[in-house]
């Protein structure tokens, strides 16, 4: 498993380097111990945040209310919990 990614009891934490006001919304890959993603919204009014809960959420095949932005609300460097996360969260991230 990969140091932007941790998984227990069902729940998984995604720490991530966020890129807004990008051409488009894709992974750019890994970043430190982070993972990159650019994000075509822009850094204003949570924006970001919304497109970035929507986008984690659709790659993963869950519901928007199953990730929680749990720090970095102003930052690029962010924390999710994914409750229910999938086995395979990686690859389909990374996929």
């Amino acid at each position: 498993m990969s140091e932007w990614l941790r998984a227990a009891n069902g729940r998984a934490t995604l720490t991530l380097h966020i890129q807004p006001g990008a051409r488009k919304t894709e992974i750019a890959g890994p970043h430190g111990d982070a993972l990159k993603i650019r994000l075509a919204a822009p850094p204003v009014d949570g924006k970001a945040n919304t497109a970035l809960i929507g986008f984690i959420a659709g790659r993963l095949g869950l519901a928007k209310s199953a990730v929680t932005l749990i720090s970095g609300q102003t930052s690029r460097r962010k924390t999710l919990e994914v409750a229910g996360a999938p086995a395979d969260a990686e690859t389909r991230l990374l996929g």
